[in-house]
């Protein structure tokens, strides 16, 4: 699990378990080798509507569940605005909570009523926004749009979901990866395991060689210079840290 926002089944087992048990820990995913103290987290949902399909000469005869999607759609772009007015925070580049309309399926022909149509959406919150009340909130947004359509419209998570994540800026380990790496921590918008580790009582940073805008290209690549810096910078932890 890293900059593909993936589900990180095994930081949850780690979390579970109580392991591992440390004071400190520095995540290794591509930074530029700038230390990040705060990322936003992740979601990624899915509405399924469930009409009833019929032949398109009589519309009495079925429920367009495109139809009902559509009433979906706008109050989800709604919802957007609504929590883009009410969470800011200008520590990062995107400085909102972002949800983004990722693919819709629906349908199979042209004159049959669509019975049923699918919704894959992503929602990214700031830190202090709890996932589980956004789930709650938008499984709650959807009964009237049911009662209203007729339809059935069921809300499930396509992965349990990542937190924020947030390290406060005079920690420890945050103000030592400050100055070993010469750059002030900053944010990122992609989500790691750092919340499943800080969970553990650990000091945790995102820090490592590579940039995000390489990440999953075809030409993706690290600096040779920067695999040496990150050596030098990790080197000098363990001696702090863990031969002091």
């Amino acid at each position: 699990m890293g900059p593909n926002d993936g589900p990180g089944k095994s930081d949850r087992l780690l979390v579970e378990q109580g392991f591992p048990q440390a004071r400190f820990a520095v995540i290794g995913e591509p930074t530029s080798l700038r230390p990040i103290r705060m990322h936003k987290g992740i979601i990624m949902e899915a509405i399924r509507v469930e009409g009833q399909s019929g032949h398109s000469s009589n519309p009495a005869l079925g429920n367009n569940a495109l139809e009902a999607m559509h009433l979906v759609l706008g109050d989800l772009l709604a919802y957007r605005s609504e929590l883009q007015s009410r969470y800011q925070n200008p520590g990062f580049t995107v400085p909102v909570p972002t949800l983004n309309l990722g693919c819709i399926h629906g349908g199979d022909n042209p004159n049959r009523i669509c019975g049923r149509c699918e919704l894959h959406f992503d929602l990214r919150p700031l830190p202090g926004m709890n996932v589980d009340q956004l789930r709650a909130d938008l499984r709650q947004r959807l009964v009237p749009i049911a009662q209203a359509s007729g339809a059935d419209i069921i809300l499930h998570s396509l992965f349990a979901g990542i937190a924020p994540f947030e390290e406060p800026a005079q920690s420890e380990l945050v103000t030592q990866l400050e100055a070993l790496s010469g750059q002030r921590a900053e944010s990122v918008s992609f989500a790691t395991e750092a919340p499943f580790l800080q969970a553990l009582g650990m000091q945790t940073v995102v820090l490592g060689q590579g940039s995000i805008d390489q990440a999953h290209q075809p030409n993706e690549f690290i600096p040779l210079d920067e695999v040496a810096r990150s050596v030098d910078i990790l080197e000098q932890l363990i001696r702090r840290y863990c031969l002091a």
